[in-house]
């Protein structure tokens, strides 16, 4: 099966399998056509990770970890993704109250900075994830998530969840333009634009306009992801995948 160093998915899609059967799950996605993961929970996840990325051809550049947590222990997080070859650590989810104000938003920007700071002394970047209420929130007319952008460094990049950009409200292939290279990686996923995780669907079978989105982010790296599905995650990746490998080739 073909793939791209470019797609990659998202192991909370996976969760559940991979908590009862770590090795299994990478399997399973590796016959998929995947090279690529995305983890979380490093801590909890590192031997199964450690052992059987390479067993299975997989690699991991990117992660998602709870960085800002002041219970956390950040250090042991930056050091795991350093061992597993992560190069960039992803916040992916904050009280949706932070966002409701510009000094909450810069306050956001501020902790992000810091923890980018700590985790250059891993040789590791940082990120941010968004869900829906980041697009949703408007300050001064524009979503609170430009605004974001706008008070980051450098040294904090962006995942945009192009799903729950639009659940949230936005244009996204218009949002990602103007986003532009601060935007490294994209989410995908796909469903009827609710809020209700059951009905999202594999990538290209609902409202996401996947073609326009990949178009107006083509260097980002592609990441599939459901948080959720009526019906089978594995065969909802593999579908995603199919879709991502034509288009790359088209």
């Amino acid at each position: 099966m073909p793939s791209s160093p470019d797609i990659a998915v998202q192991l909370y899609t996976v969760r559940s399998s991979l908590a009862s059967e770590p090795d299994a799950t990478l399997a399973r996605l590796a016959a998929i056509g995947l090279r690529v993961v995305e983890p979380f929970d490093l801590l909890r996840f590192r031997d199964a990770l450690r052992d059987g990325l390479p067993r299975h051809g997989l690699t991991a550049g990117t992660a998602h970890a709870d960085i800002l947590d002041p219970d956390s222990d950040i250090d042991a997080i930056f050091e795991v993704a350093r061992e597993l070859g992560i190069r960039t650590v992803i916040q992916a989810w904050l009280e949706p109250a932070r966002f409701e104000t510009a000094e909450g938003i810069a306050a956001v920007a501020a902790d992000l900075a810091a923890a980018a700071a700590r985790a250059a002394a891993f040789g590791i970047a940082v990120g941010y994830h968004n869900h829906q209420f980041e697009l949703e929130t408007r300050i001064d007319g524009r979503h609170a998530l430009e605004v974001l952008a706008d008070e980051l460094p450098p040294s904090v990049g962006l995942q945009v969840d192009t799903y729950w950009a639009l659940v949230g409200g936005a244009d996204v292939p218009a949002l990602l333009g103007r986003l532009g290279d601060r935007v490294f990686a994209l989410h995908l996923k796909d469903g009827d634009g609710s809020l209700d995780t059951k009905r999202q669907v594999p990538l290209g079978t609902g409202k996401l306009p996947v073609r326009e989105i990949l178009a107006a982010a083509p260097s980002a790296l592609r990441v599939l992801e459901l948080d959720d599905t009526a019906g089978d995650l594995f065969d909802a990746v593999r579908i995603g995948h199919e879709l991502l490998v034509e288009l790359a080739g088209a």
